[in-house]
């Protein structure tokens, strides 16, 4: 994953993650458009019509799957409590003609903040807590680094990105671990403070794992049986699910696309979020996000009633966190909001007057975008199968066309500043090179380098000597295992043996009689998403390492 441009403040593996822009582009790959689709709730010979929307608007999409070098997705569009488009786009697998359609699942990623909060919502409805309750009122072992932060922390601290901790903090906690959501929590103490408490912004989704572990403190179930019973089934979202895990073999589900490093398009690994739903593990097709944000729109109500009050509506769309603003030139310019905040997960902004609420979801080869604009009860969503922000500009494209805005080629405009982007990585990772002493030679024997390490935030890590080089393992995380190439003196390049990881710097502290003393790490590629928060880890060489501990004193 890589930073890519955003038109939400939030990045998009915001489990996404992070927004990312892939830094390897290579000429265009040739991807059939396959439109399958359903049209509800209007006749297809008016829906064009209806949905104000170019008559073009089938070709443009297929011009943006190329554009992004996409190769399959699918939108839902609601207005007026009603369901005017549920349509796919493009193939669900490169290289398999099974198209996409508009009960195709994709992981929505961090599009579940919302459901969470909503959740929580429900709860405070209920009498059962309130939005500013202590956390460890119901998590007595919630701690952070800070005694004050721990004791001081709410519940709706946890939804706000507030706390303090830095960009993404713990992710690694996850990306493909076998942690527990419980060890997870217990894990993110060890994690340093970049800001003051509740002083900035920084997305962070440790915090919502956190926060789907009050579910069973308050009602005896566990995130995934609260969310499915009170607000899945109740919505008739009959074809979501709460995990990876929950999709059977077999169903109509999306395949993720990543770029490699040589800048084709190819299939990556499902991220197992199961650890972190709360914050990123919903499964989900467009015929059923439709229901929810014909729901989110008419403040929680239902057919059969009311899932939540219109109150917690108004706390949720409400300001919480600012978010800075990013001015944009060119075509972009437009996107310039005059405010930006956080809500109880929701993005919040402005554009030509009218107020958005929305999120973004990222995870390894999936991007989303949800848009709602309430004065107008509309609402759109988008879901691919591939690492772009090509869903928020068809979303853009559609809240246009309703209000009217003159038609731009947003998707367009986006892939140009991605690939300007991507040029930008490329230079500066040359540039990295450049300055590199090629001739330069590790201080001690490869051997000497091998052993055990723990970081207080992560746990174990082990180096290994093998055929003639060196091995990196992290213990929890079978993906993250590395083949370390020597870059210069004491620092070298782990190359993942899952491709789909970012590539990390190892750089070994010495001692002065000549051992290791620590190992610290940061993503090679500039370019390189949020969630590969390397540099938060110090490893230290235990005891019964074969590279040396420090001196006790």
């Amino acid at each position: 994953m890589h930073w890519f441009l955003s038109l939400s403040p939030q990045p998009c593996r915001n489990l996404g993650l992070p927004r990312h822009a892939t830094p390897h582009h290579s000429p265009k790959v040739a991807l059939p458009m396959l439109a399958v689709g359903l049209i509800l709730g209007v006749p297809a010979e008016s829906w064009a019509q209806k949905l104000s929307l170019p008559q073009n608007f089938d070709t443009y999409v297929a011009q943006a799957l190329r554009d992004f070098d996409t190769p399959g997705l699918a939108i839902a569009v609601v207005k007026d409590g009603r369901l005017v488009l549920a349509k796919g786009y493009g193939v669900k697998r490169l290289g398999d003609p099974a198209p996409v359609d508009a009960h195709t699942l994709f992981q929505i990623a961090s599009n579940t903040k919302a459901f969470t909060a909503a959740a929580l919502g429900i709860l405070v409805d209920r009498g059962k807590l309130h939005w500013d309750d202590r956390v460890t009122q119901f998590i007595p072992d919630f701690q952070l680094s800070d005694p004050y932060v721990t004791r001081e922390f709410t519940v709706r601290d946890m939804l706000t990105h507030r706390s303090g901790l830095g960009l993404g903090a713990g992710d690694l906690l996850w990306f493909h671990s076998n942690y527990s959501r419980r060890e997870i929590v217990r894990r993110i103490r060890a994690a340093k403070f970049v800001s003051g408490f509740r002083a900035a912004y920084a997305y962070d989704n440790v915090m919502y794992i956190a926060a789907g572990e009050i579910f069973p403190a308050v009602t005896g179930k566990s995130w995934e049986s609260f969310m499915q019973e009170q607000v899945l089934t109740p919505l008739g979202m009959t074809e979501a699910s709460t995990g990876v895990e929950a999709v059977p073999a077999g169903a109509d589900a999306a395949t993720p696309h990543g770029r490699a490093a040589d800048g084709h398009v190819e299939i990556v690994p499902v991220d197992s979020v199961d650890a972190t739903a709360p914050a990123g593990g919903i499964n989900a097709n467009v015929t059923d996000l439709a229901k929810w944000m014909i729901v989110q729109l008419d403040s929680g109500r239902t057919a059969s009633g009311r899932l939540w009050t219109a109150a917690r509506t108004k706390e949720m769309w409400a300001g919480q966190t600012i978010l800075p603003i990013e001015s944009q030139s060119g075509v972009l310019a437009g996107l310039t909001p005059n405010f930006a905040m956080y809500g109880l997960g929701w993005d919040l902004r402005d554009y030509r007057g009218y107020k958005i609420v929305s999120h973004s979801g990222g995870l390894a080869g999936m991007t989303s975008h949800t848009a709602l604009v309430p004065s107008e009860k509309l609402g759109v969503v988008v879901l691919t199968n591939m690492e772009s922000a090509l869903s928020d500009a068809l979303c853009q494209r559609v809240i246009d066309a309703y209000i009217g805005a003159p038609p731009t080629d947003w998707a367009g405009a986006i892939a140009t500043v991605e690939r300007r982007q991507d040029s930008a990585g490329r230079v500066a990772q040359r540039a990295q090179g450049a300055v590199r002493a090629a001739d330069s030679k590790a201080s001690l024997p490869l051997v000497k380098y091998a052993g055990h390490y723990t970081d207080a935030l992560y746990g174990d890590a082990t180096i290994s000597e093998d055929s003639g080089h060196l091995v990196l393992r992290f213990s929890h995380s079978p993906a993250f295992t590395g083949d370390l190439e020597h870059w210069q003196y004491d620092t070298f390049i782990a190359h993942w043996r899952a491709h789909h990881v970012e590539d990390a710097f190892v750089t070994f502290a010495l001692t002065a009689q000549g051992s290791v003393e620590s190992m610290k790490m940061a993503a090679v590629s500039p370019l390189a998403d949020f969630s590969f928060d390397f540099q938060d880890l110090l490893f230290m060489p235990t005891a019964d390492s074969g590279a040396s501990p420090p001196a006790a004193h």
